[in-house]
């Protein structure tokens, strides 16, 4: 179960919760999979949820096949409570151009949402863990995409924009950072 740590409305209605817990029990439309190009989930964020959801995932991801560094793609949840798998693919730490790489992740992640007209996402510290993007940058650079989505698409279809963390270390970088919202 997971616990809020904070919220902000914005003018438009749409709420923007930090969590913690665990996003494979995230109950929204569409759970974000921090995901490598080729959608191979076999460690991390990625390895949790095809655990979790189900071999279905890799099936469908496999039928995908290559997603560039920055954009992303759907897939259903399997067994999970959320509807569908949003598979972003973050930068890895190291290859260049990796705040902008991020930052494009999490928009292409939030407008394919919308463009099926999701009401709820829930997102991770994507690139923060084993691709080891610096927790405070993440933090920093998520909720200003978020910021920033919601300012350019005020009548975008999502309602509720959850970034779910599991770890107490990277929830406090994203508290920090979630006061400047």
């Amino acid at each position: 179960m997971s616990r809020e740590v904070a919220k902000k409305i914005f003018p438009n209605g749409v709420s923007v919760k930090l969590v913690q817990g665990d996003i494979t029990e995230e109950r929204v439309d569409a759970i974000v999979n921090a995901a490598n190009e080729y959608l191979q989930h076999g460690g991390g964020v990625a390895g949790a949820i095809v655990r979790k959801g189900g071999h279905e995932i890799q099936v469908e991801s496999n039928k995908i096949g290559h997603v560039p560094v920055g954009e992303a793609a759907l897939t259903g949840a399997g067994k999970l409570p959320a509807k569908f798998v949003i598979h972003a693919v973050g930068p890895r730490w190291g290859e260049g151009d990796e705040d902008s790489k991020l930052a494009s992740a999490v928009e292409s992640s939030l407008r394919l949402a919308a463009a099926r007209n999701l009401q709820s996402i829930s997102l991770p510290a994507i690139s923060s863990g084993i691709f080891g993007f610096p927790k405070d940058r993440c933090a920093l650079i998520m909720l200003q995409t978020v910021r920033d989505y919601l300012e350019e698409n005020p009548d975008t279809s999502l309602k509720e924009i959850r970034l779910c963390i599991i770890d107490q270390q990277t929830i406090s970088f994203f508290e920090k950072e979630f006061a400047n919202l």
